[in-house]
């Protein structure tokens, strides 16, 4: 006798390669007499309609064949070009989509038989029990405004609504929850998810012996209060408005977009809520009186790329940054692919090209003409630093005293009627045209060339004038460069008069059609929104709380980094084509409960880690796996592989390396020669820094567009906006995290450090254990690691030379009392241990 375990269910938890067979099962197909699964039209028919049909007849109304439409239940119960209809609710076999479903005939069967899209018997089983059932419909659920659902019955008061969900639904599956990670794993799980770095022993060892019954909800307190929490969140939104420090493109030139990036930093760390996080980037200028941080903020639209290539026209490199900025926000407050629409109607959602071009319409009104290639294109904003308005100030009051002396000078050389330049003198009849020209200026306006011109012709004849003139030049080279060294950063202002947006037919700036007036996409609309007049407008939009999207795709968002995988998997697409969500009361409670908070992004956040299915060990058995191979009903805690730039500062962390202090410009730390160089026809040469720079927080390294840092993988490109990056496992991985300088001086630092601190083998080794892995080593782990140490001792002592060549790896000092040999074999143990599959993974 078989044993038959229950499906995992929905049919959204399984790949589309096996809806065929999980349709067949849905559609009533008998196995051991099981009752047939109630069609549900969003979970069941919707997914085989757009797979299949939607291309031809779906929103794209030039794509459209035979006047027939499936995406709407209008068009499916009209008559196409054939006259019959598609669907005849109750009646399957009067219906002319099961009819062509079914066809032997290549001339009408459908999908035609040059398509590589096949429909399953099993699928033609659901569409027959849909119809016969009286084919209803429902709108797609994304497009629907959440509402609250209620918790499910007899959930205790004090348990965690995700708890309280997450378990029903464990329960319905028959299955259950893990038991709680030791506290060990724990506090390192946490740690990195909210700050990107490994707890320190002390603080292990502070909260394993923490007797009190909330100590695991006072750790995350603690964690959301560090400066380190806003620093470790910054960074998926860095990907996500495709943050970089230079332009792109081939001449790639270098921007200081930083500061921007460090109010990111803050706004996180202050918890700003996080509708005023969206209308401050989208709108911050469009406010009343809007204050220099609000401005600041709006630097997130001008994270685009800039094209300075020489030919290119400028009217096309003014549409592609507006093309950028609508698809940006698109893809971050809806969800929704809405480069589909650039072109034509989207083939999938009901995105119209009237509705990219009505939300492209928000954004052609800004001073940018798309000229130039220069990293600081106006509009920007001033973000000096205190010493620097200090600097620049002691420059400015410098150069108005020598101006005000080669001013006086020049009365006398000079004599004219009080206010007129210095040319108009009788005097100055007869000097050259281009002296003349100089002249026209007042002192403190000519540049430090045409000083250098007037200083120039008079040097023979009046070296006392020449002299003042060369003493202006030099002050005005240091306000010059007091002032180059303020960073500038790129904002939004509108033009006093708005340009007039055109639809653009096939997405080509030469070839506008039809005025285009700003509007919210019409899918989206409530019905009863006034017509807006700006990006204000927009932004208030996109956070008002009857929006369907804009709450779900950002808890989403937020679900995806703690638990690996967000509810909905295609968080970068909440339309048809999208994954349907595993847990979708979850998800509309989850973002109901977002907005009800006030937009608290730290109270959701600490929600989502103080649950039992955050808290869970990620130990998996063959049952489970084999039941939920990808963990979606989270009966387990996920595991999986850090971020590239996690595992790097988490080395330097535990090595002690890592510097603490927050924001400032980027840091360019050790990287291969000549990657620059190659890339660039040798135009840009990296130099590497020096110092603590070497040790700063990855979210400060330098990121150039066309070569991104090459200690990172698994990482956005940040040349567009990216809301989930790929998770990898290749042995190029590997060879970085065993070879790059950074890990081995981490490594050679971190030996040092244990040497010192402990005095004996065993302790030294559970000393590095705790370090990285926040636990001491098991008695086996010990034991390998201990043979392993020894082997090292005798290959150092056999090779000092390879011994000095290890400790020779990185700028960081090393202890001079220190025998070389028993740090280079510490050096290769503690290699060994920050390159663990437990170490490069969150357990």
């Amino acid at each position: 006798m078989f044993t038959r375990r229950r499906p995992l269910l929905p049919r959204a938890l399984l790949s589309v390669s096996l809806a065929g067979v999980l349709a067949g099962v849905l559609a009533g197909v008998a196995v051991c007499g099981a009752e047939p699964v109630p069609i549900d039209f969003n979970r069941d028919i919707r997914p085989i309609l757009s797979d299949h049909c939607f291309t031809c007849h779906g929103p794209d109304e030039n794509a459209r064949k035979g006047r027939l439409r499936l995406d709407t239940r209008e068009g499916a119960l009209d008559r196409g070009r054939s006259r019959e209809y598609a669907v005849v609710p109750g009646d399957s076999e009067g219906s002319e989509i099961i009819r062509r479903l079914t066809s032997d005939d290549p001339d009408e069967v459908m999908p035609p038989p040059q398509s590589p899209r096949k429909v399953t018997p099993g699928q033609v089983a659901l569409l027959r029990r849909w119809i016969d059932e009286g084919a209803p419909w429902s709108r797609h659920w994304a497009f629907e405004t959440p509402r609250r659902p209620p918790l499910p019955p007899a959930t205790p008061a004090d348990r965690n609504p995700i708890d309280a969900f997450l378990q029903h639904r464990l329960a319905r599956e028959g299955l259950s929850p893990s038991p709680e990670a030791p506290r060990a794993t724990l506090i390192r799980r946490v740690t990195l998810d909210l700050t990107g770095l490994p707890p320190s022993p002390e603080d292990i060892g502070s909260f394993v012996a923490d007797p009190h019954p909330n100590a695991y909800e006072r750790l995350v307190d603690r964690l959301l209060a560090s400066p380190r929490y806003g620093e470790r969140m910054a960074w998926e939104w860095l990907e996500a408005a495709r943050y970089a420090d230079s332009n792109g493109y081939q001449g790639d030139a270098e921007r200081t977009m930083w500061p921007w990036r460090d109010w990111v930093v803050e706004a996180f760390n202050r918890n700003l809520p996080y509708d005023t996080f969206t209308v401050w980037q989208i709108a911050g200028d469009r406010l009343p009186d809007p204050t220099h941080e609000q401005r600041l903020a709006t630097g997130f639209l001008r994270n685009h790329m800039i094209n300075g290539e020489g030919g290119r026209i400028a009217e096309e490199n003014r549409i592609e940054y507006l093309f950028d900025q609508t698809e940006t926000v698109a893809t971050v407050w809806l969800g929704a692919t809405f480069n589909c629409s650039r072109c034509h109607d989207h083939k999938y959602d009901p995105y119209s090209q009237q509705d990219y071009f009505s939300l492209f319409a928000f954004f052609d009104r800004t001073r940018v003409d798309g000229s130039g290639g220069s990293p600081q294109t106006p509009p920007v904003l001033e973000v000096p630093t205190p010493e620097q308005t200090r600097r620049l100030a002691a420059a400015n009051a410098h150069l108005a005293a020598v101006a005000a002396t080669v001013a006086a000078l020049e009365s006398e050389r000079f004599p004219r009627d009080a206010g007129q330049p210095a040319h108009t003198s009788p005097k100055a009849e007869g000097l050259p045209r281009e002296i003349l020209d100089i002249l026209r200026s007042a002192p403190p306006d000519r540049d430090p060339g045409r000083l250098e011109k007037l200083a120039g012709h008079w040097r023979t004849d009046d070296p006392d004038y020449a002299a003042q003139l060369e003493a202006l030049r030099q002050v005005r080279q240091e306000r010059d460069a007091a002032s180059r060294s303020i960073p500038r950063v790129m904002v939004m202002e509108d033009l006093p008069e708005p340009r007039t947006t055109h639809l653009l037919d096939r997405g080509s700036y030469l070839s506008p059609t039809v005025e285009v007036p700003m509007a919210y996409p019409a899918t989206l609309t409530r019905g009863d929104e006034p017509p807006p007049s700006d990006r204000l407008d927009l932004a208030r939009w996109l956070v008002h709380p009857e929006h369907p999207l804009t709450a779900r795709v950002t808890v989403n968002r937020f679900w995806q980094t703690f638990f690996g995988i967000g509810l909905v998997r295609t968080s970068e697409d909440f339309g048809v084509q999208g994954e349907p969500p595993v847990h979708p009361e979850l998800l509309d409670w989850l973002a109901t409960e977002f907005v009800a908070s006030g937009w608290d992004v730290k109270r959701l956040v600490r929600l989502m880690v103080t649950s039992a299915a955050y808290r869970q060990s990620s130990k998996v058995t063959p049952e489970l796996h084999e039941r939920d191979p990808e963990n979606r009903l989270l009966a387990r805690a996920p595991r999986h592989r850090l971020p590239s730039w996690m595992i790097r500062d988490a080395a330097l962390a535990a090595a002690g390396l890592l510097g603490d202090a927050v924001g400032g410009p980027p840091v360019h730390p050790y990287q291969p020669p000549g990657v620059w160089e190659e890339v660039t026809f040798g135009n840009k040469k990296y130099r590497q820094d020096h110092g603590a720079d070497l040790y700063r927080r990855s979210l400060y390294v330098f990121w150039r567009r066309i070569v991104a840092p090459t200690m990172f993988f698994d990482v956005a490109s940040r040349q567009v906006c990216t809301v989930k990056t790929p998770r990898t496992n290749v042995p190029l991985h590997a060879l970085l995290t065993l070879n790059d300088i950074a890990y081995l001086e981490a490594a050679r630092v971190l030996a040092g450090n244990v040497l010192l601190a402990a005095h004996s083998d065993p302790d030294r080794i559970d000393l590095a254990s705790r370090r990285v892995l926040a636990r001491a080593a098991q008695p086996s782990e010990r034991e390998i690691l201990l043979r392993a140490l020894h082997r090292h001792r005798r290959h150092y002592a056999a090779d000092p030379v390879a011994a000095a060549a290890l400790l020779d790896v990185g700028e960081a000092p090393r202890d001079p009392a220190l025998d070389p040999v028993e740090l280079a074999a510490w050096t290769l143990l503690c290699h060994t241990v920050l390159n663990l599959d437990e170490a490069l993974n969150k357990e």
